[in-house]
């Protein structure tokens, strides 16, 4: 490390975002521009270089994240950049919408506040695009083998470019008319812009990964059909099966899944529709759900102009502090936390703690209720216990002009007959089985990502899509030079 003194003399601070009233008006991402190099270096000298950095055990990547620490604090980038991208291939994404594991096991965070380890990736990754320090990687030769990817998200991306890179031929085949699964019409363009995805997506094709977009692979090409074609195929598609509500009135109008209310505004950013059919303008938007998809449609429906707006949670609210009986270090802790959308979020929530959180936690929805036209206009909920039991007298009603369902994925989508077609075995959770080296019941069918594990973090996806490639090159070659894989199970999930 370049200053051994660094933890003790210099304070945790974070790339600092952009004033409220500021960000609510724009789609820009929610950080000030150029504020993040000017303070990294001395941020990356608070790393330890401990001698058992509990942060790669933390990472599912792997992440080399003492070496590229000091390097940073040394402002060596292009040494850094190389060490950041021999574990991730997309640090640009998990330096924005990781919610970073690797930092709550963090040496230093056992008693002080963890080395910022995300921003320190994020600002790696950014100057490696801006000093040229990543141009594309094309193959030495080719193998004459073949693979196809279904689903273009981070575990189909990722495994595209490590087998492209490879020397193997690879077609990505998605559903969605552009390129990115939830990245493209999940996340919001506050959380992450588009460019940094167009970049990434540039690089792969210069490589010579082709790309299939609006292709539906059990409709538009039949799953058998693509089997026979290739010598490989990767399931990853992700787990798009989302999570229902089952109470009295989830059918009236203005009821909607988060992942039919999000796409919209993306599209809206990306210029194909001049506002969103689902718009939250002047509405009183109440949000069921209290994860980060959840915050995500908080900080859209603000955007749109929400009258109000309301986040449920059904845990209780967390603690400030790491509970060291139940979350000790190095875990990751479920500790209360304020989110950029949550702060934006203060001044239009109905909630009785208006100025301090748009969430309401220990909150259960019991029903809707809706006017003569069969339009939602109340939400009524009531408060739980920690065993999720309704709190006697404590019902209230909340108004409700757009209700939007973020309770979470189950599993793949089985409507489009890929698995049936192929007649892949699933999991009694409802994901794709497989074995360790990631091979379903299907001769040369390999599933990853979500898909498979179910719903996870971007960390994990990349993860994924790294090993099932490693165990794609060794299934066609019989060997891999390609990081061995990380397989499902060995690590618990922390987060």
């Amino acid at each position: 490390m370049a200053d051994p003194k660094g933890f003790m003399t210099t304070p945790r601070q974070e790339w600092a975002r952009r004033p409220v009233e500021e960000r609510v008006r724009d789609w820009d991402e929610v950080y000030v521009p150029g504020a993040l190099l000017p303070i990294i270096s001395k941020q990356a000298d608070r790393c330890m270089d401990c001698g058992v950095p509990f942060c790669h055990d933390a990472c599912p990547l792997g992440n080399l994240i003492p070496e590229w620490n000091d390097l940073v604090s040394r402002e060596d980038w292009r040494a850094a950049s190389d060490r950041l991208h021999a574990t991730n291939n997309f640090p640009e994404f998990t330096g924005r919408l990781c919610p970073a594991p690797c930092e709550a096991g963090c040496v230093l965070a056992i008693n002080q506040p963890a080395v910022t380890i995300k921003n320190v990736e994020c600002a790696i990754a950014d100057r490696s695009w801006e000093e040229g320090f990543i141009p594309a990687r094309q193959p030495e030769r080719l193998s004459g083998r073949t693979v196809a990817v279904i689903g273009s998200g981070p575990t189909g991306l990722a495994a595209a470019q490590q087998l492209t890179r490879a020397g193997h031929t690879v077609a990505v085949y998605e559903r969605d008319d552009r390129l990115g699964g939830l990245m493209r019409y999940g996340i919001p363009e506050f959380k992450m812009e588009k460019r940094h995805l167009e970049r990434r997506i540039g690089q792969m094709r210069a490589e010579g990964t082709k790309f299939r977009t609006s292709t539906v692979v059990g409709r538009d090409v039949g799953a058998v059909e693509l089997r026979d074609r290739y010598d490989a195929v990767v399931v990853a598609t992700g787990a798009t099966a989302w999570r229902e509500l089952p109470v009295p009135g989830r059918a009236l109008d203005g009821i909607h899944q988060a992942m039919e209310y999000l796409p919209l505004a993306n599209r809206v950013c990306e210029g194909d529709l001049e506002a969103s059919p689902l718009s939250a303008a002047g509405r009183h938007v109440v949000i069921v759900g209290g994860g980060d998809t959840g915050a995500d449609c908080l900080g859209t429906a603000v955007r749109e102009g929400a009258a109000s707006v309301t986040q449920l949670d059904i845990y209780a609210q967390p603690d400030a502090d790491r509970d060291e009986d139940t979350e000790p270090w190095p875990t990751y802790p479920k500790i209360y936390r304020l989110s950029a959308a949550h702060e934006e979020a203060r001044d239009l929530c109905t909630a009785p703690a208006a100025d301090a959180d748009a969430r309401l936690f220990a909150a259960s929805t019991l029903r809707f209720t809706g006017d003569d036209g069969g339009r939602v206009r109340s939400l009524h909920l009531v408060e739980v216990d920690e065993r999720r039991l309704p709190v006697p007298g404590s019902e209230r009603t909340l108004p409700a002009d757009l209700v939007l369902l973020a309770l979470g994925f189950s599993g793949p989508d089985q409507e489009d007959g890929l698995i049936g077609q192929l007649g892949l075995v699933l999991a009694p959770r409802g994901t794709i089985a497989r074995d360790d080296g990631f091979a379903t019941n299907v001769p040369g069918v390999f599933a990853a990502g979500d898909a498979a594990r179910g719903q996870s973090l971007i960390v994990w996806a990349i993860a994924e899509g790294r090993s099932v490639a490693a165990a794609v090159d060794r299934y066609l070659t019989g060997s891999s030079r390609l990081p061995a894989p990380v397989f499902p199970g060995d690590r618990p999930m922390r987060v």
